[in-house]
């Protein structure tokens, strides 16, 4: 008896996804949670498993728009659905000897890449450098698994009609710094397509690309946050002298024992997480006219991706160690560059640190994370001249800043709180000793 593969429910006011992909080709024996389809929410995207084994009859296509419940696609039983798919390959047979034999006759690559170029084999960050750059996907040579065009392969091929040459499919990697500015940066654009090349413009100068859901996401979030929270931001700065030589004396070993580096974001978390159990309204939340205090930290680490900012959640940040939470942010943020973070690691944040110093920004007013009422931004750090004592010293300075809903949050509050931050960092044996 076939089986219906409908949307599943993905998570509090998710209600819609776009079917970006199919796995699986219809016809195509499946097994119990096999991934069939890729599906972009505005969060994440979800693989879709086979509820059941069996052969896979497609209702949807991909790039349409589905509603959770509805029915995508059925699971035939095996050996009747074994029998419908033969009765068409059968008769596809001899036509599909001759085009092996024609195949035998063509070079690897060649196959490879026509195995590789429909609309629906194309990972969405590869469609979208493709769609940017005007990159002819079917001269992009794949080299990722069954001849598949690798995001890597895209840039290249980006990269090299940016700089005027033929697109051939060599591989020949944008440069780093543009290839890392976030999805939001005004240049990211650009530099995704390759070099700051964009093409597909009207007569006017103009390329209309629709946004993704997730963009769509982020832009109602921002605008939902300055509409409805009074926001302020507070500024301090940190003197990161002891805790880069903590680093630089015990970061080998670190990484010997835990199998992890050791880098700052530990550090800021560690501080965050006591400060918050400090002052718990900078960790609470308003419903209505209530204030809602949470007993643990959920700390939401901002991750820049070629979609769009993602931010997962690192949960009980206040019982985690420093390896424990290096080891979570670096599995959270590879998964959210992959689009491979779950529903369920995308929401119950209770407060977030967005770092805009990895892109060098000095200072920044970061937003609130609706309905978090604080939001902590790290910065680039610089050496400075800074007056200790009665001498004037280099030392490597941060600032930071702390954006609250004035709601909660009081002035003092939000004061002190960033105070203990930079207390905690600039005597890090204070993060040990809880003091």
């Amino acid at each position: 008896m076939p089986t219906n593969v409908n949307v599943p429910g993905m998570g509090e006011s998710v209600t819609e996804a776009v079917l970006l992909r199919w796995l699986k080709n219809d016809g195509d024996s499946v097994t119990t949670d096999e991934p069939l389809c890729e599906l972009e929410t505005d969060k994440a995207n979800v693989d879709l498993p086979s509820p059941v084994s069996g052969v896979l009859r497609r209702a949807k296509e991909a790039g349409e728009t589905v509603h959770v419940g509805e029915t995508i696609a059925r699971i035939d039983d095996g050996p009747a659905g074994a029998a419908k798919a033969q009765a068409p390959a059968a008769a596809a047979a001899p036509a599909k000897q001759e085009s092996a034999a024609k195949t035998e006759s063509k070079p690897a690559s060649a196959t490879a890449t026509a195995s590789s170029t429909k609309p629906e084999d194309l990972s969405p960050a590869v469609r979208r450098i493709v769609a940017e750059s005007g990159v002819d996907a079917s001269k992009i040579t794949g080299t990722g698994p069954g001849g598949r065009i690798t995001k890597e392969d895209a840039e290249g091929a980006a990269a090299s009609k940016g700089n005027g040459a033929k697109s051939s499919g060599t591989n020949q990697p944008l440069p780093s710094a543009p290839a890392k500015l976030p999805a939001s940066s005004p240049a990211s654009a650009s530099a995704v397509a390759g070099a700051g090349a964009m093409t597909g413009f009207d007569a006017d100068g103009k390329k209309r690309v629709p946004m993704s859901k997730m963009r769509l996401r982020i832009a109602q979030t921002l605008v939902q946050a300055q509409q409805t929270a009074a926001i302020l931001t507070t500024f301090n700065e940190v003197d990161l002298t002891e805790v880069m030589a903590i680093r630089s004396r015990l970061k080998e070993k670190f990484e010997k024992t835990h199998g992890i580096g050791l880098g700052f974001m530990s550090f800021f978390s560690r501080a965050v997480a006591l400060g918050l159990k400090e002052f718990p309204r900078i960790n609470a939340e308003i419903d209505g006219s209530d204030i809602v205090y949470n007993e643990h930290v959920h700390l939401g680490i901002a991750v820049s991706t070629d979609r769009g900012l993602s931010v997962p959640v690192l949960r009980n940040a206040e019982t985690l160690s420093f390896a424990k939470i290096e080891s979570e942010i670096k599995r959270l943020a590879l998964s959210a560059r992959e689009g491979k973070l779950g529903l369920n690691e995308l929401s119950g944040g209770t407060f977030t640190i967005t770092n805009g110093g990895v892109f060098g920004s000095l200072l920044s007013t970061p937003i609130l994370n609706p309905p978090q009422s604080g939001i902590l931004g790290m910065h680039t750090i610089q050496k400075r001249p800074m007056a200790i004592g009665d001498k004037v010293e280099i030392r490597p300075m941060m600032y930071i800043a702390l954006s609250y809903d004035h709601r909660v949050v009081d002035g003092k509050e939000s004061v002190s709180f960033l105070v203990r931050v930079k207390e905690y960092l600039e005597d890090p044996t204070r993060l040990m000793l809880e003091v």
